[in-house]
Protein backbone atom coordinates (compact mmCIF):
# COMPACT_ATOMS: atom_id res chain seq x y z
CA UNK A 1 0.00 0.00 0.00
CA UNK A 2 1.45 3.29 -1.11
CA UNK A 3 2.21 6.40 1.28
CA UNK A 4 -1.18 8.04 -0.18
CA UNK A 5 -3.35 5.13 0.49
CA UNK A 6 -2.54 4.75 3.90
CA UNK A 7 -2.99 8.35 4.68
CA UNK A 8 -6.29 8.07 2.83
CA UNK A 9 -7.18 4.77 5.32
CA UNK A 10 -5.57 6.59 8.24
CA UNK A 11 -8.33 9.88 7.90
CA UNK A 12 -11.09 7.56 7.17
CA UNK A 13 -10.48 5.45 10.14
CA UNK A 14 -10.34 8.80 12.52
CA UNK A 15 -13.71 9.76 10.78
CA UNK A 16 -15.01 6.85 11.38
CA UNK A 17 -13.72 6.18 15.26
CA UNK A 18 -15.60 9.86 16.29
CA UNK A 19 -18.65 9.64 14.27
CA UNK A 20 -18.97 5.56 16.04
CA UNK A 21 -17.86 7.42 19.24
CA UNK A 22 -20.39 9.89 19.16
CA UNK A 23 -23.24 8.08 17.79
CA UNK A 24 -22.45 6.11 21.03
CA UNK A 25 -22.46 8.89 23.05
CA UNK A 26 -25.86 9.89 21.84
CA UNK A 27 -27.53 6.36 22.22
CA UNK A 28 -26.17 6.23 25.99
CA UNK A 29 -27.34 9.85 26.91
CA UNK A 30 -30.90 9.17 25.44
CA UNK A 31 -30.93 6.14 27.56
CA UNK A 32 -29.35 8.08 30.65
CA UNK A 33 -32.15 10.63 30.29
CA UNK A 34 -34.67 8.62 29.53
CA UNK A 35 -36.45 9.01 32.98
CA UNK A 36 -37.30 12.28 32.89
CA UNK A 37 -35.70 13.97 35.34
CA UNK A 38 -33.15 16.25 32.91
CA UNK A 39 -34.62 19.71 33.06
CA UNK A 40 -32.97 21.17 29.73
CA UNK A 41 -33.21 17.99 28.07
CA UNK A 42 -37.04 17.97 28.96
CA UNK A 43 -37.12 21.60 27.91
CA UNK A 44 -35.65 20.76 24.58
CA UNK A 45 -38.19 17.82 24.32
CA UNK A 46 -40.90 20.53 24.54
CA UNK A 47 -39.41 23.11 21.76
CA UNK A 48 -38.96 19.86 19.45
CA UNK A 49 -42.13 17.95 20.05
CA UNK A 50 -44.76 20.57 21.00
CA UNK A 51 -43.78 24.10 19.38
CA UNK A 52 -43.44 25.44 16.05
CA UNK A 53 -42.06 28.43 14.24
CA UNK A 54 -44.93 31.13 14.16
CA UNK A 55 -45.53 32.68 10.92
CA UNK A 56 -46.00 35.98 13.26
CA UNK A 57 -42.06 37.30 13.85
CA UNK A 58 -43.40 38.86 17.30
CA UNK A 59 -44.42 35.72 18.68
CA UNK A 60 -41.34 33.78 17.50
CA UNK A 61 -42.92 29.99 18.21
CA UNK A 62 -46.34 28.52 18.85
CA UNK A 63 -47.86 25.48 20.20
CA UNK A 64 -48.45 23.15 17.37
CA UNK A 65 -52.51 22.34 17.65
CA UNK A 66 -53.83 19.28 18.83
CA UNK A 67 -50.19 17.89 19.56
CA UNK A 68 -49.51 15.50 22.70
CA UNK A 69 -45.74 14.39 24.34
CA UNK A 70 -44.71 13.23 27.82
CA UNK A 71 -42.25 15.97 29.63
CA UNK A 72 -40.71 15.64 32.95
CA UNK A 73 -43.15 12.47 33.36
CA UNK A 74 -46.02 14.43 32.66
CA UNK A 75 -48.55 13.96 29.95
CA UNK A 76 -48.86 17.34 28.07
CA UNK A 77 -51.96 17.56 25.59
CA UNK A 78 -52.03 20.85 23.10
CA UNK A 79 -56.13 21.50 22.41
CA UNK A 80 -57.08 23.21 19.04
CA UNK A 81 -56.31 26.15 19.93
CA UNK A 82 -52.72 25.83 20.71
CA UNK A 83 -53.69 25.75 24.63
CA UNK A 84 -53.00 23.18 26.68
CA UNK A 85 -56.00 21.41 27.86
CA UNK A 86 -59.13 19.93 26.40
CA UNK A 87 -61.24 21.91 23.16
CA UNK A 88 -62.52 24.96 24.03
CA UNK A 89 -66.35 24.72 24.03
CA UNK A 90 -68.84 26.99 22.23
CA UNK A 91 -69.70 29.94 24.29
CA UNK A 92 -72.96 29.74 26.11
CA UNK A 93 -75.45 32.49 27.20
CA UNK A 94 -74.21 33.85 30.17
CA UNK A 95 -71.13 32.04 30.23
CA UNK A 96 -67.63 33.59 31.68
CA UNK A 97 -64.78 32.81 29.72
CA UNK A 98 -61.33 33.11 31.90
CA UNK A 99 -57.97 32.99 29.73
CA UNK A 100 -54.94 33.10 31.63
CA UNK A 101 -52.25 33.84 29.59
CA UNK A 102 -48.59 34.10 30.28
CA UNK A 103 -45.37 31.77 30.54
CA UNK A 104 -43.98 28.52 31.13
CA UNK A 105 -45.32 29.05 35.18
CA UNK A 106 -48.80 29.63 33.75
CA UNK A 107 -48.49 26.77 31.11
CA UNK A 108 -48.10 24.43 34.31
CA UNK A 109 -44.59 22.99 33.28
CA UNK A 110 -44.14 20.12 35.11
CA UNK A 111 -47.52 20.01 36.48
CA UNK A 112 -50.39 17.50 35.75
CA UNK A 113 -52.78 18.94 33.92
CA UNK A 114 -55.78 18.68 36.33
CA UNK A 115 -53.35 19.99 39.05
CA UNK A 116 -52.59 23.42 36.92
CA UNK A 117 -54.04 26.44 38.06
CA UNK A 118 -56.19 27.01 35.15
CA UNK A 119 -57.54 23.34 36.19
CA UNK A 120 -57.97 24.19 39.74
CA UNK A 121 -59.78 27.37 39.02
CA UNK A 122 -61.81 25.31 36.65
CA UNK A 123 -63.30 22.78 39.68
CA UNK A 124 -63.65 26.12 42.35
CA UNK A 125 -65.84 27.33 39.85
CA UNK A 126 -67.87 24.00 38.28
CA UNK A 127 -67.87 23.52 42.64
CA UNK A 128 -70.09 26.56 42.51
CA UNK A 129 -72.02 26.00 40.10
CA UNK A 130 -70.84 29.23 38.41
CA UNK A 131 -71.36 29.32 34.33
CA UNK A 132 -67.58 30.04 33.65
CA UNK A 133 -64.67 28.32 31.45
CA UNK A 134 -60.94 28.77 32.21
CA UNK A 135 -58.27 28.63 29.30
CA UNK A 136 -54.41 28.21 29.90
CA UNK A 137 -53.22 30.33 26.93
CA UNK A 138 -49.72 29.67 28.77
CA UNK A 139 -46.35 29.12 26.52
CA UNK A 140 -42.96 27.83 27.58
CA UNK A 141 -39.91 30.90 26.85
CA UNK A 142 -42.67 33.91 26.04
CA UNK A 143 -42.57 37.54 27.86
CA UNK A 144 -45.05 39.72 28.09
CA UNK A 145 -44.83 41.30 24.36
CA UNK A 146 -45.04 37.78 23.50
CA UNK A 147 -48.24 36.81 25.11
CA UNK A 148 -50.05 40.23 24.83
CA UNK A 149 -49.65 39.62 21.07
CA UNK A 150 -50.96 35.76 20.81
CA UNK A 151 -54.01 36.98 23.01
CA UNK A 152 -54.40 39.55 20.08
CA UNK A 153 -53.59 37.65 16.94
CA UNK A 154 -54.94 34.74 18.09
CA UNK A 155 -57.92 34.03 20.67
CA UNK A 156 -59.81 37.50 20.52
CA UNK A 157 -62.49 34.55 19.22
CA UNK A 158 -62.59 32.77 21.95
CA UNK A 159 -64.51 35.66 23.37
CA UNK A 160 -62.76 35.94 26.74
CA UNK A 161 -64.57 38.34 29.26
CA UNK A 162 -61.94 37.89 31.67
CA UNK A 163 -57.96 38.13 30.67
CA UNK A 164 -55.64 37.29 33.77
CA UNK A 165 -52.10 38.43 32.94
CA UNK A 166 -49.87 35.93 35.51
CA UNK A 167 -46.90 38.25 35.62
CA UNK A 168 -43.43 36.38 36.48
CA UNK A 169 -40.30 38.24 37.03
CA UNK A 170 -38.93 37.60 34.09
CA UNK A 171 -41.43 38.72 31.64
CA UNK A 172 -39.91 42.02 31.14
CA UNK A 173 -36.52 40.41 29.36
CA UNK A 174 -36.13 40.37 25.38
CA UNK A 175 -36.13 36.80 24.57
CA UNK A 176 -34.15 35.23 21.65
CA UNK A 177 -35.95 32.79 18.97
CA UNK A 178 -36.44 29.05 19.96
CA UNK A 179 -34.85 26.94 17.78
CA UNK A 180 -30.63 26.11 16.72
CA UNK A 181 -29.35 24.37 14.00
CA UNK A 182 -29.84 21.21 12.67
CA UNK A 183 -27.53 19.38 15.70
CA UNK A 184 -29.41 21.50 18.39
CA UNK A 185 -33.00 20.48 17.31
CA UNK A 186 -32.16 17.15 16.76
CA UNK A 187 -29.49 15.50 18.76
CA UNK A 188 -29.39 15.30 22.91
CA UNK A 189 -25.50 15.18 22.78
CA UNK A 190 -25.13 18.33 21.02
CA UNK A 191 -27.95 19.94 23.51
CA UNK A 192 -25.81 19.23 26.30
CA UNK A 193 -21.99 20.69 25.08
CA UNK A 194 -24.26 23.40 24.22
CA UNK A 195 -25.70 23.86 28.03
CA UNK A 196 -22.04 22.81 29.12
CA UNK A 197 -20.90 25.67 27.15
CA UNK A 198 -23.45 28.25 28.61
CA UNK A 199 -22.98 27.62 31.99
CA UNK A 200 -19.08 28.06 31.73
CA UNK A 201 -19.38 31.27 29.56
CA UNK A 202 -22.41 32.41 32.36
CA UNK A 203 -25.72 33.73 31.22
CA UNK A 204 -25.14 36.98 33.30
CA UNK A 205 -21.07 37.16 33.42
CA UNK A 206 -19.80 38.71 36.50
CA UNK A 207 -23.49 40.23 37.60
CA UNK A 208 -25.76 38.66 39.70
CA UNK A 209 -29.83 37.07 39.46
CA UNK A 210 -30.61 40.35 41.40
CA UNK A 211 -28.34 42.91 39.92
CA UNK A 212 -29.65 41.46 36.00
CA UNK A 213 -33.65 42.17 37.18
CA UNK A 214 -32.62 45.13 38.87
CA UNK A 215 -31.03 46.84 35.08
CA UNK A 216 -34.54 45.08 33.24
CA UNK A 217 -36.70 46.89 35.84
CA UNK A 218 -35.78 50.15 34.44
CA UNK A 219 -37.34 52.57 32.04
CA UNK A 220 -35.10 53.17 29.30
CA UNK A 221 -34.08 49.35 29.03
CA UNK A 222 -35.79 47.71 25.76
CA UNK A 223 -37.55 45.04 27.56
CA UNK A 224 -38.99 47.24 30.02
CA UNK A 225 -40.35 49.37 27.33
CA UNK A 226 -42.05 46.15 25.62
CA UNK A 227 -43.86 44.86 28.35
CA UNK A 228 -45.25 48.46 29.27
CA UNK A 229 -46.66 49.04 25.68
CA UNK A 230 -47.95 45.64 25.61
CA UNK A 231 -50.05 46.24 29.01
CA UNK A 232 -51.25 49.46 27.86
CA UNK A 233 -52.33 47.59 24.01
CA UNK A 234 -54.03 45.07 26.32
CA UNK A 235 -55.78 47.26 28.44
CA UNK A 236 -57.10 49.50 25.78
CA UNK A 237 -58.52 46.57 23.97
CA UNK A 238 -60.20 45.36 27.18
CA UNK A 239 -61.65 48.75 27.46
CA UNK A 240 -63.33 48.76 23.87
CA UNK A 241 -64.38 44.91 24.04
CA UNK A 242 -66.16 45.46 27.68
CA UNK A 243 -63.21 43.12 29.40
CA UNK A 244 -62.25 42.65 32.49
CA UNK A 245 -58.58 42.96 33.40
CA UNK A 246 -56.53 41.01 36.21
CA UNK A 247 -53.09 41.10 36.44
CA UNK A 248 -51.48 38.64 39.00
CA UNK A 249 -47.81 38.74 40.14
CA UNK A 250 -46.15 35.06 40.42
CA UNK A 251 -42.96 35.08 42.64
CA UNK A 252 -39.48 34.15 41.84
CA UNK A 253 -39.56 30.76 44.07
CA UNK A 254 -36.01 30.89 44.91
CA UNK A 255 -36.04 32.07 47.89
CA UNK A 256 -39.13 33.49 49.78
CA UNK A 257 -37.66 33.77 53.04
CA UNK A 258 -35.29 36.55 51.78
CA UNK A 259 -36.87 37.25 48.78
CA UNK A 260 -35.21 40.30 47.09
CA UNK A 261 -37.59 40.81 44.21
CA UNK A 262 -39.92 43.20 45.95
CA UNK A 263 -39.36 45.81 44.02
CA UNK A 264 -40.61 44.22 40.68
CA UNK A 265 -44.29 43.76 42.33
CA UNK A 266 -44.47 47.60 43.51
CA UNK A 267 -43.44 48.58 40.13
CA UNK A 268 -45.89 46.18 38.61
CA UNK A 269 -49.07 47.43 41.25
CA UNK A 270 -48.34 50.96 39.84
CA UNK A 271 -48.22 49.59 36.25
CA UNK A 272 -51.50 47.47 36.74
CA UNK A 273 -53.42 50.72 38.38
CA UNK A 274 -52.44 52.83 35.68
CA UNK A 275 -53.59 50.96 33.18
CA UNK A 276 -56.87 49.45 34.89
CA UNK A 277 -55.92 46.02 35.97
CA UNK A 278 -56.96 44.52 38.98
CA UNK A 279 -53.52 43.71 40.77
CA UNK A 280 -53.03 40.23 42.76
CA UNK A 281 -49.87 39.60 44.62
CA UNK A 282 -49.44 35.66 45.27
CA UNK A 283 -46.20 36.44 47.14
CA UNK A 284 -47.98 36.77 51.11
CA UNK A 285 -49.85 33.42 50.62
CA UNK A 286 -47.16 31.82 48.73
CA UNK A 287 -44.44 33.19 51.62
CA UNK A 288 -46.30 31.19 54.37
CA UNK A 289 -44.84 28.23 53.19
CA UNK A 290 -41.99 27.61 54.90
CA UNK A 291 -39.81 25.56 52.71
CA UNK A 292 -39.81 27.15 49.56
CA UNK A 293 -38.40 23.96 47.54
CA UNK A 294 -41.37 22.46 48.19
CA UNK A 295 -43.30 24.71 45.79
CA UNK A 296 -40.53 23.34 43.07
CA UNK A 297 -41.36 21.42 40.04
CA UNK A 298 -38.73 19.23 41.00
CA UNK A 299 -35.26 19.25 42.20
CA UNK A 300 -33.51 21.91 40.51
CA UNK A 301 -36.10 23.15 38.83
CA UNK A 302 -37.85 25.91 40.46
CA UNK A 303 -40.98 25.88 38.09
CA UNK A 304 -44.17 26.32 40.48
CA UNK A 305 -45.31 22.99 40.97
CA UNK A 306 -49.16 21.69 41.86
CA UNK A 307 -49.08 23.16 45.74
CA UNK A 308 -47.83 26.14 44.19
CA UNK A 309 -50.35 26.09 41.49
CA UNK A 310 -53.61 25.41 44.06
CA UNK A 311 -52.02 28.26 45.77
CA UNK A 312 -52.55 31.08 43.11
CA UNK A 313 -55.68 29.33 42.20
CA UNK A 314 -57.11 29.92 46.05
CA UNK A 315 -55.32 33.40 45.76
CA UNK A 316 -57.22 34.49 42.06
CA UNK A 317 -60.24 32.88 42.86
CA UNK A 318 -61.61 35.46 45.64
CA UNK A 319 -60.70 38.12 43.01
CA UNK A 320 -62.93 36.12 39.94
CA UNK A 321 -65.51 35.22 41.74
CA UNK A 322 -66.42 38.93 42.79
CA UNK A 323 -67.27 39.80 39.73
Amino acid sequence: MNKSKKILLSVFLTIFSIVATLVVAEILLRIKNSDGTNYHIEMWKYSRDLKKTSDNPVLGHEHIPNSEAVLQNVKIRINEKGMRGPSIPPQKKGQRRILLIGSSATFGWGVKEESTMAAVLQKMFDAKKKNAIVMNAGIGNYNTKRYVELTLSKYTDVMPSDIVVNYYLNDAEILNQDGGNILIRNSELAVTFWILANRILGKFGSRSLYDHYRDIYNNSYPGFIDMNASLKRLADYAQTHNIRLYLMMMPEVHDLTDYRYGFSHEIMADIAAKYGFIYIDALPALKKVADAESLWAMPGDPHPNAKAHRIFAEVLFPELAKQ
